[in-house]
């Protein structure tokens, strides 16, 4: 055998040997301090979720599943807007055969989601599980024929979007990328909901919302048709909020409570605002409390903080602070009050 072939012999098997061989050769016991210890931890968070404070409940089979409400929630928005959003999984040639297929599977999630979440009901608390889940039908089917009226509020929001944003090149855009109809889309779904009595899964809805564009709207609200939010991001509106139609509203608006000192004492009482027709809410601006009435036709300028009515037709505004330069030194001159005659919103 010449002495290349031995070497190569000697390397062949040189990488066998390597592809056997153990990547870790020293303490084992160090594992074993490892498992030592996750067991002991194990230990003690098993003895403190035994406290049986609120934290440390476990009844996972009987409370509606996050996962399931949010993939409820994208098939809704298929049947709300069919054209829009697509089906990752179904082949389907025709809308006829999408929506049956993704009507049953959603108003199958739903019932399920809604039984579990009837435990939160008092007259439920008890039931067996058969009660739950035919009263959860009854809600499921009472719901889906809500839908044409949802669909038909959200129309009229995708045109008062359109006819209120120069900004907007096509109402597609609207509805593709405008977070504003987004929330105001699950919002609808999760009022319907709501207003059929249906426990937790209503605000898990809008939570959802919250955290994906920024708008916080509680499914107890009630707003009209053709409901506008400019950019949306920072919204806030309460839950027993009343909004008129034609209402804009632009960013970082509060429709709020005067005080919630008194806690869930003031569960069930008008505690926000009430928003009539044609109004108009600039970014930043804060209307609080249950007896509060924006009149038809107001506009409540940006960072205006109201806690009384205001008469119909009425302008809101703040006084406002100018800033002076000096052009010759280049530093900042004496703030002075300026009161205007008009008010100017600028973006």
């Amino acid at each position: 055998m010449s002495t290349y072939e031995e070497c190569r012999e000697e390397s062949e098997v040189d990488k066998d040997v390597m592809m056997i061989e153990p990547c870790y050769t020293g303490d084992m016991s160090s594992f074993e301090e490892i498992d030592k210890d996750m067991s002991e931890l194990a230990e003690q968070l098993l003895a403190d979720y035994k406290q049986n404070r609120d934290i440390d409940t476990i009844r996972m089979s009987e409370i509606p599943d996050l996962k399931a409400i949010k993939e409820m929630i994208r098939e809704l928005m298929m049947v709300l807007f069919p054209g829009y959003y697509r089906e990752k999984s179904y082949r389907t040639y025709s809308v006829e055969k999408k929506i049956l297929v993704i009507l049953e599977d959603v108003m199958y999630m739903m019932t399920k989601q809604i039984e579990k979440a009837l435990l939160y009901r008092p007259e439920f608390e008890d039931a067996c599980i058969a009660l739950r889940q035919d009263e959860a039908k009854k809600i499921v089917k009472a719901f889906f024929k809500q839908i044409p009226k949802i669909r038909e509020y959200l129309n009229t929001d995708i045109l008062a979007t359109y006819e209120g944003d120069p900004a907007a090149n096509s109402k597609d855009e609207i509805v593709l990328a405008y977070p504003g109809l987004y929330a105001t889309a699950i919002y609808r779904l999760a009022h319907e909901l709501h207003e059929l009595d249906v426990p937790l899964i209503p605000r898990i809805m809008t939570e959802y919302a919250h955290r994906k564009t920024g708008v916080d709207i509680h499914p107890g609200a009630t707003i009209g048709k053709y409901f506008c939010m400019d950019h949306a991001t920072g919204v806030v509106i309460g839950s027993t909020s009343i909004i008129g139609e034609h209402v804009k509203v632009y960013q970082g608006v509060t429709i709020g409570a005067l005080s919630t000192k008194a806690g869930q004492k003031l569960h069930g009482t008008k505690r926000h605002p009430t928003i009539e027709d044609n109004v108009t809410l600039y970014s930043g601006a804060s209307v609080l409390g249950g007896n509060t009435v924006i009149g038809e036709g107001a506009v409540i300028g940006g960072n205006a903080f109201v806690t009384k009515s205001v008469d119909p037709h009425t302008t809101v505004t703040i006084k406002t602070l100018e800033m002076v330069y000096d052009k010759q030194t280049h530093k900042t001159g004496q703030e002075k009050e300026r009161k205007q005659d008009e008010w100017f919103y600028v973006i």
